[in-house]
């Protein structure tokens, strides 16, 4: 069980789920701007790889680590590993764009050079950008008098060759191409489809930053930072201090990737590698293309709906519809599971907030927060319940990578309004997603809880595939109650759990547990059923127990979205084991943990992955969903994502894996999701209507 082959490497099945990303780009079943969006994902997805993973790994070269990991590599090893599978894959990527720009050409949105325009249009653009954008621009001098300039973390940059008209002396300068923050990449020819990249623009119009001088050539670069900084808590005083102090050293933390144009003087290439530190040889990545595709978002959202995803509207959750109050509901049926995106997030969540905020009965709010969004509606209900006399209290955690400053600002507007923050637990992550509420019902106080796989975050709640679980079960409550206390003091007494597993405690223990029973279900004659939908599954303890559970004669099904470790159908070690990733329309992102338990079965969903940092370094939390219906409606989802023929990609016993192929008509099994729910909204509007008719379908009073 211990033998490096039968366990992959962590980074390099990330990089095969980009390749699988990437196919979503190269598949002409996908609409044309679609095809453009993943194009543009995979490129944000390479840049988060090196801040954080190749980042890290680099500070473990640095400071001298040479173990092994379970798949047998050391951090140099994984380096350079995963630097030759990103050259093949930036290759494919700069293909597939000259493919999607002629075919953008074919349905009249047209990619142009700026030197292939007629001299009106550059005027146009010369004084659009004279009077919009070069306001913004700051040239830089590269020699003895001006020490090589500072260059920001995913900046697009200009490195311009220039000397005066009578000393032919060679001068550099260095020139910060100005996107984001309202200014496009793509400039918009007046009112036409006719798109000139940014950098093109200012390249052009160099002579309005260096009047009078030659200019010779003009370079393109990016760079990107490490972003794995992390402060010590332990010797903190302030963890707010802590997070800003990581926030000001990653903007000035070491490079760990050169990107340059194809065709830059190779002078230029060592000389810009040696100023920024890197390995000219390893860390510097020449592009036959272009540079930035995080960038081509902004071509993915042209408002032209024939070559998108058909327009998908959430419904709302049946059994909320034509409700008047949520906790009456919830009471009512015990609890109710929602299904994002496809269930709407504003009508679900969003609303059990909003009405808590605004019940006379109840009594106090308690949530966490890791990530919401930048106009964010949740802050808003919790503000005025504060407002409101609710006694309100928030875990934010300060830590969630990216978005650190973000929630800095919104801790302080919440303690501005009175609310009580704390910032979890020291040395662990509050990832676990859960509102308590507590209200004054007619029979005395009740505890109300919402448990979600997925963030607070109404923009990611219409992309992401996420579950959420509204209940009032007393040991739910109380168990809710318990944990609160857990991240507001951060003391660790023996504190009890009736129904929720959370994390760090005592998740693991009790999946490891849920997995050796299932063999011992076998061993009494019963079939063995696991299965589980994960983001990742990277945990060794994990993986071995599902192993031995093969082994044992159990079947398991794992769904996972993006890195295993796992190897499937192995002979004699994992013959019993299939893993899936669904790639397609939703980022795949809610966590369900199912075992069949001799036909009393289990199941469970929350925030945790099968990762080591999710089990011991996390405060994580899985909570079980009892109710039969509600069971059915998992069973349903699950068997949608194990039966896909258009999406899901079956991984190999050698870690590759090969996409099914149910033909030209196939539904994804987003797609059959957006029909299931869709139907069961229909259905609960036609009993509605029904109800309301009275018996015999006759009007109320008419009977």
């Amino acid at each position: 069980m211990d033998s490096p082959e039968y366990y992959l490497n962590r980074e390099l099945t990330w990089l095969a789920f980009v390749e699988r990303v990437l196919h979503e780009a190269e598949d002409d079943r996908t609409p044309l701007l679609e095809r453009v969006k993943f194009l543009a994902i995979t490129g944000s997805i390479l840049d988060e790889f090196f801040m954080k993973r190749i980042g890290g790994l680099k500070q473990q070269v640095a400071a001298g680590v040479h173990k092994l990991t379970v798949d047998g590599r050391t951090p140099q090893q994984q380096i350079a590993e995963a630097h030759v599978a990103i050259r093949v894959i930036n290759g494919e990527q700069q293909g597939l764009w000259a493919e999607l720009k002629q075919l953008l050409s074919d349905i009249g949105v047209a990619l142009a050079p700026y030197d292939t325009l007629s001299s009106e249009d550059q005027e146009w653009l010369r004084e659009d950008y004279l009077e919009n954008i070069f306001p913004l621009v700051t040239p830089q001098a590269m020699d003895p008098a001006h020490p090589f300039p500072f260059v920001s973390n995913l900046s697009l940059n200009l490195l311009v060759s220039l000397h005066y008209p009578n000393d032919p002396t060679p001068l550099m300068a260095r020139v910060k191409v100005p996107r984001g923050a309202g200014v496009p990449r793509f400039v918009q020819v007046r009112d036409t489809m006719v798109f000139v990249p940014l950098e093109e623009i200012m390249a052009h119009n160099l002579d309005l930053l260096f009047p009078g001088m030659v200019i010779q050539k003009t370079e393109l670069f990016r760079v990107t930072r490490n972003a794995d900084v992390e402060g010590d808590e332990d010797k903190a005083d302030d963890l707010l201090a802590l997070i800003e102090s990581e926030l000001r050293e990653r903007k000035f933390a070491p490079i760990v990737r050169l990107e340059v144009a194809r065709g830059m003087d190779s002078t230029h290439r060592g000389r810009l590698a040696a100023e920024l530190g890197l390995d000219e040889q390893t860390d510097v990545f020449e592009v036959e293309g272009f540079l930035g595709l995080a960038d081509l978002f902004q071509l993915a959202a042209l408002d032209m709906p024939d070559h998108r995803d058909p327009d998908h509207r959430p419904v709302d959750a049946p059994l909320l519809v034509g409700r008047s109050n949520v906790f009456h509901t919830i009471r009512e049926h015990d609890a109710l599971l929602v299904h994002h995106p496809y269930e709407a997030f504003g009508t679900s969540v969003e609303r059990f907030l909003r009405e808590a905020s605004e019940d006379p009965k109840v009594r106090a709010i308690k949530m966490t927060l890791y990530r919401t969004s930048a106009k964010s509606r949740v802050i808003q209900h919790l503000i005025n319940a504060a407002l409101n006399g609710k006694q309100v209290a928030v875990a934010v955690e300060l830590k969630a990578r990216f978005d650190e400053e973000a929630n800095i600002n919104w801790a302080s507007k919440l303690e501005q309004a009175g609310i009580h923050v704390t910032y979890g637990v020291v040395g662990l992550k509050t990832h676990c997603k859960i509102i308590l509420v507590v209200r004054r019902d007619h029979d005395g106080l009740r505890r109300y809880v919402h448990l979600g796989t997925g963030n607070y975050h109404e923009e990611t709640a219409k992309l992401y595939s996420d579950l959420g679980l509204l209940t009032c079960d007393p040991d739910i409550g109380r168990d809710a109650t318990e944990l609160f206390n857990y991240l507001t003091t951060g003391y660790k007494p023996s504190r009890t759990f009736k129904k929720l597993l959370p994390a760090p405690k005592l998740l693991k223990p009790a999946l490891l547990k849920k997995i050796r029973r299932e063999v011992r279900r076998v061993s009494e004659g019963n079939k063995g059923l696991i299965q589980i939908k994960t983001n990742a599954l990277e945990d060794v303890d994990i993986a071995r127990a599902l192993y031995e559970a093969s082994q044992a004669g159990v079947h398991v099904d794992l769904i996972v979205r993006d890195s295993c470790r796992l190897r499937p159908g192995v002979p004699g070690l994992s013959d019993n084991i299939r893993v899936v990733s669904v790639v397609g329309r939703f980022l795949e992102h809610s966590r369900v943990y199912y075992f069949r338990n001799g036909g009393d079965e289990e199941f469970y969903i929350g925030s945790a992955d099968c990762m080591t940092r999710n089990l011991v370094s996390r405060v994580e939390v899985l909570t079980p969903v009892e109710p039969k219906r509600l069971q059915d409606e998992l069973r349903t989802a699950l068997d949608i994502l194990l039966g896909d023929q258009r999406s899901a990609w079956d991984m190999q016993p050698d870690g590759t894996y090969v996409q099914r192929n149910g033909g030209e008509g196939a539904d994804s099994a987003h797609q059959q999701m957006i029909k299931w729910v869709e139907g069961r909204f229909a259905e609960a509007n036609r009993l509605r209507r029904r109800s309301a008719r009275g018996p015999r379908g006759l009007a109320p009073g008419n009977e």
